[in-house]
């Protein structure tokens, strides 16, 4: 299968000088698994619902600004009727109902790239990968971008990415990454060159480039003592010419000054007119929500919901990264009860299993 796409030699002349970090797992693996499952589980209640409804919905039940789990106790049925909760997630991530961490793409990914990465090592290609969501992935469970890709192998094209898929430069590979930079702990170039061999199958450009960032902030958050160092380790791997690179330092400069409102409306100014999917909206977000969460987890996932885009992806994202850092405390980590259900063949996995096997990749590519 020929994949119509720019070589890696191609994308790494593009970027920046790597930086010098240290190398070899520090043992966050957990924490990282765990802040990504838990600030995903946050977002998911609201995905779909504007910024401005769900301020509504936390005014009225008496939780703006967002500061913990959603829930329906005392809402009032004319703004249940008017913000409508997502239909799939509500009866399992409200606080009232949560019981481990339901499925979703956002961890089914991170959880099939584990497998790739056991069952053909780092030299994986993306034909492998095609291979994998065939043989793994339910139809009905992938989305956009994902889903134009698995019809076009499905019908034997190698244009996988581009044969009518105007949701290329979308967040679906972004969404993807975090594993490869987990287990390349303080190498992000490593661990971009992963996330491109992965995004490819789908996405091109920026797409592409916020896989590859994604990637980055997880290596770095594996050994990096700060998001700041790390929001600065993983712009290495962004095209510095790029809409990506763009969208990411508006965020980081929008979180200098003023507080989250002001911020926010910068950002939907900027970015409003992208669906709420796109890729380059959700970056802003993500490294908004990370300058300006100063390493806190709760703030930091908060102001990813917040801004009401791709709420659990961009959450579990930054929630992977300062879950990395600064760890997770009980709130957000009991009631997920070690669970995360999944679509994928074999049904539920542990968080601490899924921990251990990121540790051992992890070590063996020190």
């Amino acid at each position: 299968m020929a994949v119509a796409q720019p070589g890696w030699a191609e994308i790494a002349a593009l970027l920046p000088p790597a930086p010098s970090l240290p190398r070899g797992s520090r043992g966050r693996e957990l924490a990282a698994w765990t802040g990504r499952a838990a600030g995903c589980l946050l977002g998911k209640p609201v995905e779909k619902i504007p910024r401005e409804g769900i301020e509504e919905i936390l005014r009225a039940t008496g939780r703006w600004p967002l500061a913990g789990w959603f829930t329906a106790a005392g809402l009032p049925a004319d703004v249940a009727a008017r913000w409508p909760w997502n239909r799939r997630s509500a009866p399992t991530s409200l606080a009232e109902n949560i019981d481990g961490m339901p499925e979703d793409d956002d961890l089914n990914y991170p959880i099939l790239a584990l497998s790739l990465l056991e069952r053909h090592g780092r030299g994986f290609t993306t034909e492998d990968v095609a291979q994998l969501w065939l043989d793994n992935l339910p139809a009905g469970r992938v989305f956009t971008a994902e889903r134009a890709a698995y019809r076009n192998l499905l019908d034997a094209r190698p244009d996988t990415a581009t044969h009518h898929n105007p949701f290329r430069e979308w967040i679906g590979a972004l969404i993807r990454a975090d594993v490869f930079g987990w287990v390349s702990p303080g190498d992000v170039r490593s661990a971009a060159r992963l996330a491109w061999t992965d995004a490819r199958l789908s996405h091109t450009r920026n797409g592409v480039y916020g896989a590859m960032w994604a990637a980055g902030l997880a290596s770095a958050a594996m050994v990096c003592d700060t998001v700041e160092e790390v929001l600065d380790a993983a712009s290495a791997v962004v095209p510095a010419g790029s809409a990506l690179a763009a969208a990411i330092g508006f965020g980081r400069d929008a979180a200098r000054s003023g507080d989250v409102r002001d911020g926010l409306d910068r950002l939907h100014e900027a970015y409003g007119g992208l669906h709420w999917v796109h890729v380059l909206n959700n970056a802003a977000v993500i490294a908004y929500a990370l300058a300006k969460g100063g390493g806190e987890f709760g703030p930091s996932v908060s102001i990813a919901v917040t801004a009401g885009w791709d709420t659990d992806s961009a959450a579990a994202t930054v929630g992977g990264v300062v879950g990395a850092v600064s760890g997770v405390d009980e709130y957000w980590s009991k009631p997920l009860d070690d669970r995360i259900a999944t679509s994928l063949p074999g049904g539920e996995r542990r968080i601490t299993d899924l921990a251990a096997r990121t540790a051992a990749l992890a070590e063996g590519a020190a």
